[in-house]
């Protein structure tokens, strides 16, 4: 199970991988199975926000409104102390983890300064 994610520089067309193509500004293909294990996670945690709403098994779209919420609660995550732990234990899946939120943040950070841009996450 994995999560691509894809910056659109308008709403794609998610049904149809091909004229989705036509608004693809950038995309994130090798986070995946790390993206939806930290989303995951979230979920299983009870933590509230746009980013635990990810669907990892569909497709899930922000727009930069959205984005730009999101990516505050990513602020919140790394300054947290779990987010701590998980560097501090050199735990090779939890570096992946934060390899993977990292990412999401430029491409969120990119969406939110981009208007009528989307994110999509594409889920297995």
């Amino acid at each position: 199970m994995g999560i691509d994610l894809e910056l659109h520089s308008a709403r794609p067309a998610h049904r149809d991988w091909r004229k989705s193509r036509a608004t693809l500004l950038r995309g994130s293909y090798e986070h995946g199975d790390a993206l939806a294990e930290l989303i995951g996670s979230f979920r299983r945690l009870g933590v509230a926000g746009r980013l635990a709403g990810v669907d990892p098994y569909g497709d899930t779209l922000m727009n930069e409104q959205e984005a730009a919420a999101a990516l505050r609660e990513i602020q919140e995550i790394r300054e947290s102390r779990e987010s701590e732990e998980i560097r501090e234990s050199r735990d090779d899946f939890g570096l992946r983890q934060l390899d993977a939120l990292d990412e999401l943040a430029g491409i969120l950070e990119q969406c939110a300064a981009t208007p009528g841009s989307y994110v999509w996450f594409a889920g297995d």
